[in-house]
């Protein structure tokens, strides 16, 4: 059997490391008698959930063992294939992330699909307990005509493609149209307007893919348009990107102070960062700009604009029809109040020409493996406080625990708190008893199937080799794209 690799994790924005305090993050090892064996914990999936989990079990236990299992050949997930090339302090936890994997009680095994190359339950039988923390490796379908048209992508493909991940190394969108569309107004979307509207010369230092770089150095995108179902009150974006939108070189935003009317009144009463963000939106939408933001805005050659209260009905073919033209938007209302208000279409419709479609409504979860419940309608695993419903020694963090919402300190304290709950289940006496085999039972079972794994010090070996090629073209790394490739450098 060939050797393979996969696909990747979401996410959104993180910054800090933390860990919790009080009586609830005990030592629980020295509840243990000496006499009692190690207990094996496997994780699936070495994302920001993955590697949070792992760490603080090893913290709070003196004598598990983690393994790490991954479908990717390297490890990070949406740290290394989400987190925009021009963020490179939020790729800082991948720092906290090799401490942890450096333990010598911690072991990442790459380039192993849970579910395919082994199953759930023999991860089970090997191991006394088993956390998914495998993200939200799908995105939402926008489930209109015309969304399989030549130019509609979704953006977390988009994403994919420019930050190296290898299933979406040969995306190749064209970028020769002037308009571009970009469905959602969250944290990616703005993120994908971002790296669409930057100057090149702004993305050579960072660790974008070569190929990605050429590409928007083609590119002869100059607008784009950020639309979403309702209003300015209800935006997903937080205002640290919606400030860099706003502050980038070479564009000016398109805001119609229509839509703002009467919200002055309104965001009083909003919780603090929604309020800073609504001010921030509404001063850029309203206010006279001084002299130089003004001659800065009149000399910019591209522009990026809101539009609210617009929903996609139907990608428009161009005349051969061999391509996406344009965008026909359903006109909404709000119905409902605040956060529960709900977008309703009026009737009325515009069409917005556009020559590409970046769908960014979200993501979800697949489910990963016949035994293990799902609920396809939330796109998570049912769990009580990070027990999966029904399995025990079966528990789950991250969004394939609560869905693919928050920022990494959600996501961390999350991961804290299923760790937190298997800790006391393995104290109370609810997981198996004895010895487990762990790593040496899977890796056999791998070996049998024409699995090769990459371990910790595999990856570190294609890490050095990025950054060898990243320094050549004056850039932090040069991300390897392909499976085969990285897998020849190890001598597999």
């Amino acid at each position: 059997m060939a050797p393979r690799c996969w696909r990747w994790w979401p996410w959104s924005s993180w910054t800090r490391t933390w860990l919790p305090s009080s009586r609830s993050t005990q030592n629980f090892g020295q509840h243990f008698s000496t006499q009692e064996q190690t207990p094996q914990i496997c994780v699936v999936g070495s994302g920001p959930a993955g590697f949070y989990t792992a760490q603080h079990l090893l913290k709070h236990h003196s004598r598990a063992h983690v393994d790490i299992y991954e479908k990717q050949l390297v490890p990070f997930g949406l740290v290394r294939f989400g987190v925009a090339p021009d963020h490179p302090e939020v790729k800082n936890v991948i720092n906290t992330f090799t401490q942890t994997a450096h333990s010598d009680r911690c072991a990442f095994h790459g380039n192993v699909e849970v579910g395919r190359d082994v199953t759930v339950q023999e991860l089970r039988d090997a191991y006394h307990a088993v956390v998914l923390s495998y993200g939200a490796e799908d995105h939402q379908a926008l489930d209109i005509p015309g969304e399989e048209l030549p130019g509609v992508f979704s953006a977390r493909a988009f994403v994919g493609w420019y930050n190296g991940l290898p299933e979406n190394r040969e995306l190749a969108p064209d970028l020769s149209c002037d308009t571009a569309v970009i469905l959602g107004q969250g944290n990616v979307a703005l993120d994908v307007a971002r790296i669409l509207l930057t100057p090149p010369e702004h993305l050579e230092k960072t660790d974008i893919t070569e190929a990605a770089l050429g590409a928007l150095r083609q590119s002869r995108v100059k607008t784009v348009w950020i639309v979403g179902r309702r209003g300015p009150l209800q935006v997903a974006f937080t205002i640290k990107e919606l400030r860099e939108m706003i502050q980038l070189p070479g564009t000016r935003p398109m805001l119609d102070p229509a839509d703002f009317l009467g919200l002055q009144d309104r965001i009083k009463e909003a919780a603090r960062p929604r309020k800073r963000l609504m001010e921030l939106l509404l001063r850029t939408a309203t206010e006279k700009p001084g002299v130089e933001e003004a001659a800065r805005r009149a000399s910019a050659s591209r522009a990026w604009g809101l539009r609210f209260f617009r929903s996609p009905q139907q990608v428009l073919p161009s005349p051969d029809g061999r391509r996406a033209s344009g965008i026909r938007l359903a006109v909404t209302r709000l119905e409902g109040i605040g956060e529960a208000s709900r977008a309703v279409p009026t009737g009325d419709t515009e069409d917005l020409p556009c020559g590409l479609v970046l769908s960014s409504i979200g993501y979800k979860s697949r489910p990963i493996d016949p035994s293990v419940p799902f609920d396809p309608k939330l796109g998570v695993v049912p769990n009580m406080e990070g027990r999966v419903v029904d399995v025990p020694g079966l528990y789950c963090s991250g969004w394939v625990k609560r869905g693919p919402t928050g920022v990494i300190t959600t996501t961390m304290t999350d991961s804290f708190l299923t760790s937190q709950i298997l800790l006391q289940d393995l104290k109370a006496g609810h997981l198996p008893s004895g010895p487990r085999p762990g790593s040496v039972a899977i890796k056999r079972l791998l070996g049998s199937r024409g699995v090769w794994t990459v371990s910790f010090s595999d990856w570190e070996k294609l890490d050095a080799e990025e950054v060898s090629r990243g320094q050549t073209l004056g850039k932090p790394r040069e991300k390897l794209l392909d499976p085969q490739e990285m897998l020849q450098l190890l001598g597999h």
